[in-house]
């Protein structure tokens, strides 16, 4: 079975490119483009782990790590942000202080992100094979995002 991940992220392009790419990496995605409407798909059926932005209009980032915690104390999130009124880097650290599994601050390397994910989810011998069948994106050397 696929393991699940939810990308959320305000920004088009980046959360079709980065679904697009995990797809091609093996797992099955979902997308949301804020935090509410995140909160609803995971308490559908959670996922395996949720990708956040943590700048998003309605509900934010970190608002929305808490509230997932809350619901799914052991919930594996990756932190993803390009800053805002205040420094990625602040953003990020208050998301790995509310629980976190790993944070990348755009704009941030494919390689890296799967990296994160492989992490954060473990490894199996099947995801490693089509890892590895994405070298094609990875050796591209593309960012996944650019703000």
């Amino acid at each position: 079975m696929e393991q699940r991940i939810l990308v959320v992220d305000d920004d088009d392009a980046l959360r079709v490119s980065l679904a697009k790419f995990l797809q091609h990496c093996g797992y099955e995605l979902e997308t949301a483009e804020e935090g509410r409407s995140a909160l609803e798909l995971f308490r559908r059926r959670p996922f395996d782990l949720v990708i956040l932005d943590l700048i998003m209009p309605e509900k934010e980032g970190l608002e929305t790590l808490i509230e997932l915690r809350r619901f799914q104390p052991d919930a594996k999130v990756i932190a993803i942000s390009g800053g805002g009124r205040i420094a990625a880097g602040d953003y990020l650290k208050m998301a790995c202080q509310l629980g976190a599994v790993a944070a990348l601050e755009k704009p941030f390397w494919q390689v890296d992100i799967l990296r994160a994910v492989v992490a954060a989810l473990g490894s199996s011998l099947d995801q490693a094979d089509q890892a590895d069948q994405a070298e094609g994106f990875i050796r591209s050397g593309e960012r996944v995002f650019t703000p």
